[in-house]
């Protein structure tokens, strides 16, 4: 009879400790796992089932909403669709990117980088997925056609590579600066959201008067900022693990709630796109330019090549360079020594 074997788990102290995450006691995969140990490990309970699975299902349901307005909208041949096309497709590809990243994380210490390095540079993107929803669909009439209009998106394909240069780096920091590490982590997230977010704010804080767009993708919106403010709290503070070491192990830790709060904030974000597109398509039809594929897929692409490029600098900077090794070292001083399968 086939029978398949599970693979053993192990404690945080049977660990290097690149592998390490604070408040996570138990559950840990083999750090030098094969890749069909990393895929049954899916189906096993670990410290990393949850977090595959948080992402892993909902990319099907994103991509399944993508699907439904591939039929009722055209996105090739309007122009207006185009930036909505753009989203669609990167809010398909984080989720994705991150289940495969943690999905494969526990292959080597070179692997679980690398597979990290991808996953920002996906959540990179997608900022920038945000970026051009936000300037063709959620600007501010009076913004419209303005310096800040013209240049938005522009400045959000750059701050991609912001973004994962700094996320990407500040893994080189991890075990021997771990507080600087996560400082730079989490600004190079807030800042892009931040930025993306500029002509929201300035609807929901800044604006009154007729030409506030005040409609019914507002109250979306204030749930997409309360998932992403709850996410982020969440990613800075390890709570609850912090609190209770090991209670959290396989159910309830940041991470998991982490990427629950981000999938249901990208929801209710999708969603507020969606009014807003729908409800002053007219307006902005005839006030705004029409988008040209330079300034939707050829940006969107130069973004996806770039940060590609920086993938891969830091990829061969990790192989390669002396400097790498701190975090890649086996063991620290006093470490239990790993045993073999």
């Amino acid at each position: 009879m086939l029978t398949i074997k599970l693979p053993r788990l192990l404690s945080v102290h049977q660990m290097p400790r690149v592998f390490w995450e604070d408040g996570i006691m138990s559950g840990y995969r083999h750090p030098k796992s094969s890749a069909l140990d990393c895929l049954l490990s899916s189906f096993q309970m670990t410290n990393e089932t949850i977090n595959i699975w948080t992402h892993f299902l909902p990319t099907w349901y994103f991509l399944w909403r993508f699907l439904l307005l591939s039929y009722t909208l055209d996105f090739l041949g309007q122009p207006y669709n185009w930036s909505l096309l753009v989203y669609m497709m990167l809010i398909c590809l984080y989720p994705f990117t991150s289940s495969v990243a943690h999905t494969f994380s526990s292959m080597s210490a070179h692997a679980r980088h690398i597979c990290y390095f991808l996953d920002y540079g996906a959540l990179s993107l997608y900022s920038l997925g945000c970026a051009f929803t936000y300037g063709a669909y959620v600007m501010p009439d009076r913004w419209i056609n303005s310096v800040i209009h013209h240049y938005f998106v522009p400045i959000a394909a750059f701050n991609t590579f912001i973004c994962t240069g700094l996320s990407c780096y500040s893994r080189f920091l991890e075990v021997d600066r771990p507080r600087l590490s996560k400082i730079l982590r989490t600004v190079a997230f807030v800042h892009p959201f931040v930025f993306d977010n500029i002509p929201l704010f300035y609807r929901l804080i800044l604006c009154f008067g007729v030409d506030c767009n005040w409609n019914e993708a507002i109250p979306f919106h204030v749930y997409h900022l309360f998932f992403a403010v709850l996410t982020g709290f969440l990613f800075t503070s390890h709570l609850p693990e912090r609190l209770a070491p090991g209670r959290f192990d396989y159910f309830g830790h940041s991470h998991q709630l982490f990427h629950i709060c981000a999938v249901l904030g990208t929801h209710f974000q999708m969603e507020a796109v969606l009014c807003d597109r729908s409800s002053r398509e007219a307006w902005l039809t005839m006030h705004s330019q029409p988008d040209s594929l330079a300034s939707t897929l050829g940006v969107a692409l130069t973004a996806l090549l770039g940060n590609l490029v920086l993938i891969c600098f830091f990829t061969a900077t990790l192989l390669w360079s002396p400097r790498a090794n701190s975090i890649l070292q086996s063991h620290i001083p006093g470490d239990a020594k790993i045993k073999e399968h």
